[in-house]
């Protein structure tokens, strides 16, 4: 299992996009979470083969018809890290 973040930039709260990313994550059997965060990005961890990580990047650039991703920076995710239990939406906390 490989993981990886993604930091999706844009008009990209408030359309539908956490709830979308969740529908393509089940659809291509990932877990982890979008969450939105205080700066206005969302945050999407997916947890899964290469090729679904592979193609929900892809899904990533486009978003869902309401949103306009401007910028989708991936990140590795260090080896080890838990994964997680199906795919959570919310907002990520400010610390």
């Amino acid at each position: 299992m490989t993981a990886r973040r993604f930091w999706v930039s844009g008009k990209v709260q408030g359309v539908f996009f956490r709830e979308w990313t969740r529908q393509q994550a089940d659809r291509l059997s990932l877990t982890g979470h979008a969450l939105n965060t205080a700066d206005g990005r969302v945050e999407v961890l997916a947890f899964g083969s290469e090729a679904s990580l592979e193609e929900l990047a892809k899904q990533l650039q486009q978003g869902p018809p309401a949103a306009r991703v401007e910028k989708v920076v991936a990140e590795s995710v260090p080896e080890g890290t838990p994964p997680a239990e199906g795919f959570m939406t919310g907002w990520q906390p400010v610390s």
